[in-house]
């Protein structure tokens, strides 16, 4: 296995990050540092991190999590806040990583896992992972936004663009929608905050295939086999 994909397995950091630690020497094999990630290694290796010796996990986890509102998507926060893996850490034995971010006040599916091959796939923007977000906002949103919208809104750092925009059948024109497979930072709410709307709820709906069925806010859930292959076969 490649060292910095072992690292990754091993539960100390997402695949990326791991390459970094190599990079800066902050890994040891058989005693050496060693600053090739690309190395490969055995189990009868001895890898070490800042002293201690660490082990690829074969086991890969996948857990589903509906987050709640004022949760900090990070494994921790410098600042004492509540985070995601606080919520899911006593239902597992090694840590998992969070397939991308979901901001503080955002609400809704989260995907999380070991599998460090899985997280660099669904987070690299080839993978045009389908996301879809039930935004409330603080007025109507007017149809001539919708269709601007749809066009695509240009931001300081570029086009923004979503796959579908409409309203929410059955309920108030406030309530809007979105599909996107973007991974900007708070992309949907910048769109809207800059045609003069304030985003009063977002909420996540459905992430890669999986949905909120049966999953209350702030539970979480193991994916099935059927779902896992699934993600590993997305494209």
């Amino acid at each position: 296995m490649r060292l910095n994909k072992y690292i990754a397995h091993s539960g100390i950091c997402s695949r990326r990050k791991a390459g970094d630690l190599v990079k800066n020497g902050f890994i040891k094999v058989n005693g050496k540092i060693e600053k090739d990630p690309s190395i490969m290694v055995t189990d009868t290796d001895k890898v070490e991190y800042m002293g201690k010796v660490v082990k690829a996990v074969k086991d890969n986890i996948y857990l589903l999590l509906n987050k709640p509102k004022n949760i900090i998507t990070t494994m921790e926060d410098e600042r004492g806040r509540k985070t995601v893996w606080d919520i899911v850490q006593s239902k597992v034995k090694t840590k998992i990583y969070p397939v991308g971010r979901l901001d503080r006040n955002t609400t809704g599916l989260l995907l999380m896992t070991n599998d460090g091959d899985l997280i660099q796939k669904l987070s690299h923007p080839s993978s045009k992972v389908k996301k879809i977000y039930e935004v409330i906002l603080d007025k109507t949103l007017e149809e001539e936004h919708i269709e601007a919208i749809d066009k695509g809104i240009q931001l300081e750092d570029g086009l923004a663009e979503v796959d579908v925009i409409t309203y929410i059948p059955e309920l108030p024109p406030n309530h809007i929608g979105v599909q996107l497979h973007s991974g900007k930072n708070r992309i949907i709410r910048r769109i809207f905050e800059s045609l003069g709307y304030e985003v009063i709820r977002l909420d996540r709906v459905y992430f890669a295939g999986l949905t909120k069925k049966d999953l209350p806010r702030g539970w979480s859930r193991f994916l099935s086999s059927k779902e896992v292959i699934m993600l590993k076969h997305f494209s």
